[in-house]
């Protein structure tokens, strides 16, 4: 079932940057994403109601909650930063760039959280990478 949310989190992901851009296109990229930011946290805090979900918040130890914090500044970074590339880049190269996020959240996981690294692990961060340069170098030459 994993692979559902994941694939739909692909999807919504890449909607996500298409409606980004077209929405900063006349207005500054911060106020942007804040007004973006007000209707995630509208929906997700519906979400946690809906599911009945809020009364765990006072079950929530210390290190879970540094690292949520820590995942909410990272996130909230990558958006601003994503929305500014979005503010003055095309959307299919910010896209392809900021997706080696991939690459990076790989090697992460391979360092902080010993997750194994193996030779299909290796070549998929190759492709990725190709990927991105491959898109970006073909977008430069066009323009």
């Amino acid at each position: 079932m994993w692979i559902v949310f994941a694939l739909l989190a692909a999807v919504s992901a890449g909607a996500a940057v298409v409606l980004s851009k077209a929405g900063v296109k006349n207005m500054n990229s911060t106020l942007a994403f804040a007004l973006q930011s007000i209707l995630i946290l509208l929906i997700s805090w519906t979400a946690v109601l809906w599911q009945k979900e809020a009364s765990q918040i006072a079950s929530i130890d210390k290190k879970t909650w540094f690292f949520l914090l820590g995942a909410g500044v990272a996130t909230t970074l990558s958006s601003l930063f994503s929305f500014r590339a979005l503010k003055l880049g095309d959307a299919s190269l910010v896209s392809s760039l900021e997706r080696l996020s991939l690459v990076f959240a790989v090697a992460f996981a391979i360092f902080f959280l010993k997750e194994r690294l193996n030779w299909q692990v290796i070549v998929g961060i190759l492709l990725m990478i190709g990927g991105a340069l491959l898109i970006g170098f073909s977008r430069q030459s066009t323009n």
